[in-house]
């Protein structure tokens, strides 16, 4: 896969549309996780020292179609600002007069946002005519199109899609390197491979594991997910989260890593509580005796020790999902404990967004101790999925 990179476009002078996701928490109006926005900055700064009029475009929450001003990217383009050392006016609209003025008031090296794309019912609609009639109003304000929200690419939406069908494009600093990272571990990784798998749900990793039982040595499964490949094999989980219907799947992904030879590790004890509760009454029990009533909220000691052990000979590892509920204090230290691991292995270390991201910043590991800290949980996923993601097809060079 050849995509092309901002360095093949001539920029001095040019409006440059950059689709970035800033799609960042808040609390009280306030952003309490800047990480995304630090992510497009090395794009950004790029293009405005080459001369670029850069507009940004990106949104916030589900506004469902409509203005609405607790979604307002108004936090963004001030914390922008602040980053790079210059003003960033926020237009008021998303494509209309304020749009129009915001982006004809531009000068070389400048740097503008317009307002939240999803407040255009537009951007999202599953019509593409629709999608076509916003982006087409973007393209005739602006001259280039650059992709910088990885976190998005897995969407067809005018500002990711269409707008990049619309002008001449390219992939921004963060998107080229997620696709060139993903492309690595999916196609040629250095052995051992080791993918580690998390979360509630295996009907959410299910695919996931589906492609890569085929190419990795070694699958690490903890979270809640961990109970169903427990229950596969026979054994009682309590009232842990259990997926029924997907014990049949598991049972064929078993037999199928058996076939290929991929070792499958699962914990071998859990830690167990009584409700859902950081004051829950708690204990450490072994897989085999997970009593009734009670719940595995994380994976135990022996666990941990075994995780850590199948971690430190991998070359290549990848990490999707957390090992525990690692929100309460209680139940993080099996998510913390891989996490450290990871960082300790000298190999490439690949952390695929979402919540596992979301716990080593918790837990205050900078995304500096990985080889690379994915900005997209969706898009990583379905890109290690196999499937192929609408914002990167449509950047590809033909």
């Amino acid at each position: 896969m050849q995509i092309r990179g901002i360095q093949d476009l001539e920029v001095t002078g040019k409006i440059v549309f950059v689709r970035v996701d800033f799609n960042v928490p808040l609390e009280q109006g306030q952003i309490t996780d800047d990480g995304r926005i630090r992510a497009s900055v090395p794009t950004i700064e790029s293009l405005r020292s080459r001369g670029a009029r850069v507009v940004l475009l990106a949104h916030l929450g589900r506004p469902d179609g409509t203005p609405d001003a607790k979604f307002s990217l108004a936090p963004a383009a001030k914390r922008l600002g602040e980053i790079i050392g210059c003003q960033v006016p926020l237009a008021s609209d998303v494509c209309g007069s304020s749009a129009k003025l915001t982006i004809a008031n531009l000068q070389d090296g400048d740097v503008a946002m317009l307002e939240n794309v999803r407040f255009d019912a537009r951007e999202t609609s599953k019509s593409k005519s629709e999608r076509i009639e916003l982006a087409q109003i973007w393209a005739d304000l602006g001259d280039l199109f650059v992709s910088d929200g990885f976190g998005v690419v897995h969407r067809e939406q005018a500002s990711v899609t269409e707008l990049a069908e619309a002008l001449p494009n390219a992939a921004g600093l963060l998107v080229h390197a997620e696709v060139s990272v993903f492309n690595k571990v999916l196609t040629d990784p250095e052995r051992p491979y080791v993918v580690i798998l998390g979360g509630s749900k295996v009907s959410d990793k299910l695919k996931v594991i589906e492609n890569l039982i085929h190419s990795v040595d070694r699958l690490i499964v903890g979270g809640g997910m961990c109970f169903t490949f427990l229950a596969a094999q026979g054994k009682s989980v309590g009232s842990s989260l259990l997926e029924t219907d997907q014990i049949s799947n598991v049972k064929a992904i078993l037999e199928t890593a058996v076939k290929r030879g991929v070792e499958i590790v699962l914990p071998v004890d859990v830690v167990i509580a009584d409700n859902f509760a950081a004051d829950a009454d708690t204990g450490i029990v072994s897989v085999d005796n997970i009593p009734d009533g009670w719940m595995g909220l994380d994976i135990g000691p022996l666990s941990i020790a075994n995780f850590e052990t199948k971690i430190a000979d991998a070359k290549t590892i990848v990490w999707n999902g957390p090992m525990g509920v690692f929100e309460i204090p209680a139940f993080a230290t099996g998510t913390k404990s891989v996490a450290i691991a990871i960082t300790e292995n000298t190999g490439m270390t690949v952390v695929g967004g979402g919540d596992s991201a979301a716990a080593i910043r918790l837990f205050g590991i900078p995304d500096s101790a990985f080889t690379y800290v994915s900005t997209g949980g969706g898009a990583s996923l379905e890109f290690l999925e196999g499937k192929k993601l609408p914002g990167i097809t449509v950047l590809e060079d033909n």
